[in-house]
């Protein structure tokens, strides 16, 4: 047989030539220009199968290259009995089944008509070879799941802006049964691949032994060939479900070929027939998705009996394992180092931890709505997650106490101290506190001023404090300072001892019939 098969045109001119026009293998090969060996190859072939010219009208070009070139036989048959080897492809899927074991119940049920155990093998083995790639590796039930996010997304318009937001679209797809899963989330962030996950596991009604992702950012935080490093929401997640977390290489496409395919497959039998269609929420996409997802599954498949849907059923649903208990919360993990003021930063919120762990380092699990902290795996604090970036959270008990005792402090407990020294002296509280942006700057100052009646008696403070007349200011206002320097000054150089300045107000000279004034002499 030439290494090279002729196109069928040129064989027919063989077969014309040597029957009809009754010429010489020599003489074809010279018009041909082709190698007298094929002529004679073509010629011997056609006499094997009784072809003649002109050849029957209803035979077509595949049927004419069938007979003269049948597939070659795996075997000599000798009246033995084929195995199904396609049967044999899907039963070495479940978890125990061996070659070993399926030909011994072949040889039970065929006795001296089946093959022996080496022939067995080998004939599936040639079988395996022209199947599919895909095919290739034999995946056990309920062992492997492989995710990885559509290249292609999906828009989803603002129906009050007209913005278009790209849809992301994750793929998970069992390995032994190719039942997959797909969904549309708004990002590829962490949050948006683990909520993904949990969605997948509850469509399968179970967890597999291995989940193979790509290694992308939100699955790993260093990538490497050897030994990638898994994100610590990621495998928070994995010790939740009890599985596990192999990443497939990086830039090796075959390590999750059944992902590729299956992201095929969704694209064409599921983002295709979308195409058209206008989404408005990422709820909307879904249902969508949803709808096309079942009859996916459904669709029978060519090679192999049954669809994804009757495979999963047969196979991988009775191997994977139960879902727990509980629905995983997303937890998002973060080291931080306390401050000076016994406060670390989350998500531009800032929460309390005891006063001691100053400066040291500790462990953060976020979830949606707390906010958890360890110490050398301890849980030392936990609040409820705020979303008022710039602001504080803190715990009284976690302050020292001379900082519990400044908490207690108030405005109105200050004014209240104020007031019973004197009017005065409580409006000038009232004024110092007014003067700042918060009250509790002001703090500091009003304890100052106020303990100063420990060093001077009330009288003198309310005397420091005490206003020219009740429409003007007070002494410390009359300075254009009532701070606790100013008053303090007052009171150290015994100023409040002598009479009040005169109001601005009030007229220097005394109302007299001769006094006549300035305006006398206007």
């Amino acid at each position: 047989m030439p290494s090279k098969r002729l196109p069928m045109r040129q064989i027919k001119d063989i077969l014309r030539l040597k029957f009809e026009a009754k010429l010489s293998h020599r003489k074809i090969a010279r018009c041909l220009n082709i190698g007298v060996g094929t002529v004679s190859l073509y010629a011997r072939r056609a006499n094997e199968v009784g072809l003649t010219w002109p050849l029957p009208s209803e035979l077509s070009e595949s049927e004419l290259e069938q007979r003269l070139f049948p597939e070659p036989k795996i075997k000599d048959r000798h009246g033995r009995v084929e195995p199904d080897y396609a049967q044999i492809h899907q039963e070495l899927k479940r978890k125990g089944v061996t070659k070993q074991l399926l030909w011994e119940e072949y040889k039970q049920a065929y006795g001296d008509a089946g093959y022996q155990f080496s022939q067995y093998c080998n004939y599936y083995r040639q079988w395996i070879k022209k199947q599919q790639r895909s095919m290739r590796h034999i995946h056990q039930a309920g062992e492997k799941l492989f995710v990885d996010y559509s290249g292609a997304t999906v828009p989803i318009v603002n129906p009050n802006t007209g913005e278009i937001h790209p849809a992301q679209i994750f793929v998970a797809t069992l390995g032994a049964s190719h039942y997959t899963f797909a969904l549309a989330s708004w990002s590829q962030q962490k949050a948006d691949w683990i909520d993904a996950h949990v969605k997948a596991f509850e469509f399968f009604g179970g967890v597999p032994e291995v989940v193979v992702p790509d290694q992308l950012r939100s699955a790993v935080s260093k990538p490497c060939r050897y030994e990638p490093e898994i994100n610590r929401s990621y495998q928070h997640l994995a010790t939740h479900y009890k599985t596990v977390i192999i990443p497939a290489r990086p830039l090796k496409p075959k390590d999750k070929a059944k992902a590729e395919n299956a992201v095929l497959i969704v694209q064409r039998w599921i983002l295709a027939r979308l195409r058209h269609q206008t989404f408005f929420t990422l709820a909307e996409l879904n249902l969508a998705i949803k709808a096309l997802l079942a009859d996916l599954n459904q669709r029978p498949f060519k090679k192999l009996p049954g669809s994804r849907l009757s495979q999963f059923e047969l196979l991988d649903k009775p191997a994977l394992r139960p879902l727990p208990s509980t629905r995983y919360e997303y937890t998002e993990f973060k080291l931080a180092r306390i401050n000076i003021d016994y406060h670390f930063e989350f998500d531009k919120h800032f929460y309390s931890v005891p006063h001691h762990l100053v400066k040291h380092e500790v462990e953060i699990h976020a979830t949606r709505e707390g906010i958890a902290v360890f110490f050398k795996g301890q849980q030392i604090a936990r609040h409820g997650r705020s979303q008022r970036p710039g602001s504080f959270t803190t715990d009284a008990n976690h302050m020292p106490q001379a900082h519990q005792r400044h908490k207690t402090w108030t405005p109105e407990r200050l004014m209240n101290w104020g007031r019973r020294i004197g009017e005065s002296t409580q409006q000038l509280v009232k004024d110092i506190i007014e003067q700042k942006r918060h009250p509790e700057q002001a703090y500091r100052a009003c304890l100052g001023l106020l303990n100063l009646s420990k060093q001077y008696t009330p009288a003198r403070l309310e005397a420091a404090c005490q206003r020219v007349s009740v429409s003007a200011c007070q002494r410390a206002i009359h300075i254009k300072s009532p701070r606790l320097k100013s008053v303090k000054s007052i009171l150290e150089s015994n100023m409040d001892q002598l009479p009040l300045p005169l109001s601005p107000n009030q007229p220097s000279t005394p109302n007299h019939p001769n006094v006549r004034g300035s305006d006398y002499y206007h």
